[in-house]
């Protein structure tokens, strides 16, 4: 009991101190150019977490966040390095897109269905191609994984100039998805739909998959050391395979959301930049790869990019100190500052001494 309450402590120490920090620079920046950072911050905090409208418009750019943090996390706490997540949301996202389009003379439920099954298959196919490769061949994924994103963001970018190009567009873009693919907003003036339940959903079933099931211990495991997991009659190469599986689908659920309930259409900033799959790395790496911290992580984190737009409005602070509290907390999540000798708790025991 107290080794788990430490460790739960000294890892939201460590999520913690990085985001003080970097908010500390951030508002020494923001005193050098004349501003207030008490203002700012306040600004960015209350319109993203204290009004209405503003929070469900967090939780709806937390939605697709929550599933690629998911898709990092199950990977990495396995030792898996995939880079890819970017890659699986992207195909995902493009192929949902295409469906949704065409599909039109089916029931709103049925065309959905349809359009989360071919991310899926796509966003798993993409990540398999990494697992067989890291399996049968000891390919690094973290290699292989990043320069299939450059790959397939090129691939994506001919197919979206040309082939699938809506034609009556300024710009280059796939048609609209239809109707019956749109997840409506729920509550009038937020962005907020439907899709965020269904993360929710898929949260919880990862929960109990990391946490409670037979896999989540394996993967636990292989992360602490392959050889031994091997040692024991773990069949390694299979659990490498299952868990890229388990990424890529989760990956491909994100990316056909995000076409589904916010772009509608695949552009060449779809996924915006660094990209939703890259942000699920830092917020895998905030939640310290807990579902639960990835929840809180993902929340905190699409706040800031919900308070971006208000700073810039209300306050004479430009947007951009928000990207750059988020480069700092990168930066400073890299420095482990509590290490494992830290013993902030110290239980005694409750047996008599004869």
């Amino acid at each position: 009991m107290e080794r788990r309450i430490n460790g739960i402590l000294r890892s939201l120490l460590n999520c913690l101190i990085p985001i003080g920090l970097a908010f500390f620079v951030g508002g020494i920046v923001i005193l050098m150019i004349g501003e207030n950072p008490i203002e700012a911050y306040g600004v960015l905090l209350r319109k993203s977490f204290f009004t209405a409208v503003g929070f469900q418009n967090t939780l709806h750019y937390a939605g697709p966040m929550i599933l690629t943090g998911l898709a990092i996390a199950v990977t990495f706490k396995a030792n898996i390095y995939n880079m890819g997540v970017e890659g699986s949301l992207l195909i995902g996202a493009f192929s949902a897109g295409i469906v949704g389009a065409n599909l039109t003379g089916l029931p709103s439920p049925v065309v959905k269905l349809l359009c989360f099954a071919v991310a899926i298959v796509f966003g798993v196919a993409f990540a398999l191609i990494a697992a067989v490769l890291k399996v049968k061949f000891r390919a690094d994924e973290m290699v292989v994984t990043m320069m299939m994103n450059y790959a397939l963001s090129k691939v994506l970018e001919y197919l979206a100039t040309t082939v699938f190009r809506d034609s009556g567009s300024g710009y280059v873009c796939t048609p609209v998805v239809s109707d019956k693919a749109m997840f409506m907003r729920i509550f009038g003036r937020s962005r907020l739909t439907l899709f965020f339940f269904i993360v929710i959903a898929l949260l919880i079933i990862m929960y109990i998959v990391m946490k409670k099931s037979k896999l989540g211990y394996e993967i636990t495991a292989m992360g602490r050391n392959f050889e031994f997991a091997e040692a024991v009659g773990m069949n390694v190469g299979r659990k490498i395979i299952t868990v890229m599986v388990i990424s890529g689908a989760l990956a491909g659920i994100a990316g056909a959301g995000w076409m589904m309930e916010d772009q509608y259409r695949y552009t060449l900033d779809f996924s915006g930049s660094p990209g939703l799959g890259w942000d699920g790395m830092l917020i895998a790496l905030m939640g310290g790869h807990d579902p639960i911290g990835i929840l809180i992580a993902a929340i905190f984190y699409a706040g800031l990019k919900t308070g971006a737009d208000s700073i810039n409005m209300y306050t004479n602070v430009p947007k951009e100190i928000v990207s750059l509290i988020q480069g700092l907390i990168v930066l400073f999540l890299a420095v482990k500052f509590i290490s494992e000798r830290f013993r902030p708790l110290k239980f005694k025991s409750s047996a008599k001494e004869v």
